[in-house]
């Protein structure tokens, strides 16, 4: 039998951890490990990690949108380890955090996603659909004028206004 997931808000000593476990995560961009631990730590409040026997198997980080016009969580990275797939956890943690009472004026979620990262569309959009809310898309950054050729074009994706 495989051990219990546990969710739960991330911590500092969660930063290196968090760090390998995006590494093993294509195709997900990795962040430096300084960035991973102001993740974990400033960030704590709206993100989460999934453990599994001491292990980190999972995470979600992000952070309120600062200057929005509504309450807006961006989600930054989604991360489940290839031994945690196909458990849903992805949507899970998601829910978990949008589900803390300092989240419950979240009007908004937004996260950008590359037109080939079929994983993270699905998810998204499967949010959406058990949210009861519209999921619109928008070019972020793109390719040429913001990456300079070196990244695809990131998506801006935009699920709301929520009625959680």
């Amino acid at each position: 039998m495989k051990e219990k997931l546990i969710l739960r808000p991330p911590e500092a000593t969660d930063g290196m951890a968090l760090f390998d476990l995006v590494a093993r995560c294509s195709p997900l961009d990795t962040n430096s490990s300084y960035c991973n631990l102001l993740q974990v730590s400033h960030f704590s409040d709206t993100a989460v990690v999934a453990n599994r026997a001491s292990q980190l198997v999972g995470s979600v980080t992000g952070y309120r949108l600062p200057n929005s016009t509504s309450p807006t969580w961006f989600v930054w990275q989604v991360a489940v380890d290839d031994s945690a797939r196909g458990l849903g956890l992805a949507k899970q943690m998601l829910l978990d955090v949008l589900a803390r009472p300092h989240m419950a004026d979240i009007e908004y979620i937004e996260t950008t996603i590359t037109r080939d990262n079929e994983a993270s569309w699905a998810l998204f959009r499967s949010l959406a659909r058990q949210l009861q809310a519209s999921l619109s898309e928008s070019v972020m950054f793109e390719q040429q004028a913001h990456f300079q050729g070196r990244h695809a074009t990131e998506y801006l994706v935009r699920i709301g206004p929520l009625t959680l």
